[in-house]
């Protein structure tokens, strides 16, 4: 991996309640188009010997092994729904292979959740009982911070009337779970080689962009190419893709993109 250069995995790319349904037996849910099959919504974004990996889904084993992420350094969340958060545990084998705790990194909101959750994850290990649980490191986040040799800054957003969090990198910007993002935030998201951006589906909803709703908010805000994720089963993958705009895609789970690192320490 490039200095220069940031990679950007879509572990996955589905709605909470992910693609197919239990019991739903529509177009997109018996589609053949391995594109339509979504897992919750995760990444994980590398550079040089760093791999972060934002989120944690109830996949996240089954997303690791399908897409071979063999190491994470750190983990990053964007908030605390249960689609975001509850694979945590299966982070412990990435503690086996580094041979050491996991920094993570929240806003203090969700680290509370965390806690309430995975408070055992988060307790120093015993040297004399060999027990089989991840070991993690809190970090909150409360403003730009600092993963390897990039910086990461973080982007505030609104998923309904909760506050979330989008998170720039170099020239990259991983927006899930959307239905508003405040004027002070645009600003954050400028001069992006690679936006991905919550489109739910085309009706609108209470908590997420629908897609003209995630349409308007890419051609402001102007990225070279936008990924739309979070995807729900009224998109057909093929079928939506032929009436997006230019440079604007619904991503699918397994895909790789990559944009630049600009300054690194």
């Amino acid at each position: 991996m490039s200095m220069t250069e940031i990679e950007l995995l879509l572990l996955g790319t589905g709605t909470s309640a992910g693609i197919p349904m239990i019991g739903c037996h529509c177009e997109v849910c018996t589609s053949a188009d391995p594109h339509d099959r979504r897992t919750r919504p995760s990444v994980v974004i590398s550079y040089r010997d760093q791999r972060v990996l934002v989120d944690t889904t109830p996949e996240l084993r089954l997303q690791c092994v399908a897409h071979q992420v063999d190491q994470v350094d750190a983990v990053v969340f964007t908030h605390a729904h249960a689609d975001h958060i509850m694979g945590l545990d299966d982070v412990r084998r990435f503690n086996v292979i580094k041979g050491g705790p996991l920094d993570v990194w929240a806003d203090a909101r969700t680290h509370s959740s965390l806690q309430q959750c995975f408070g055992y994850a988060f307790r120093p290990p015993d040297p004399a009982q060999r027990v089989f649980r991840p070991h993690l490191r809190p970090h909150t986040i409360d403003g730009p911070f600092q993963l390897g040799e990039v910086e990461w800054t973080p982007v505030p957003l609104l998923h309904g009337r909760m506050p979330v969090l989008g998170f720039r990198v170099g020239h990259l910007a991983y927006c899930t779970d959307v239905s508003e993002i405040p004027e002070a935030s645009f600003a954050l998201l400028q001069d992006l080689d690679v936006l991905v951006l919550d489109a739910l589906q085309w009706k609108k909803h209470l908590t997420h962009f629908s897609v003209d709703e995630a349409i308007a908010a890419a051609r402001r805000i102007g990225a070279k190419q936008t990924l739309f994720t979070h995807i729900a089963h009224a998109l057909s993958h093929e079928v939506t893709n032929a009436k997006l705009p230019a440079r604007m895609r619904l991503a699918h789970d397994g895909e790789r993109v990559t944009a630049r690192a600009g300054k690194v320490r």
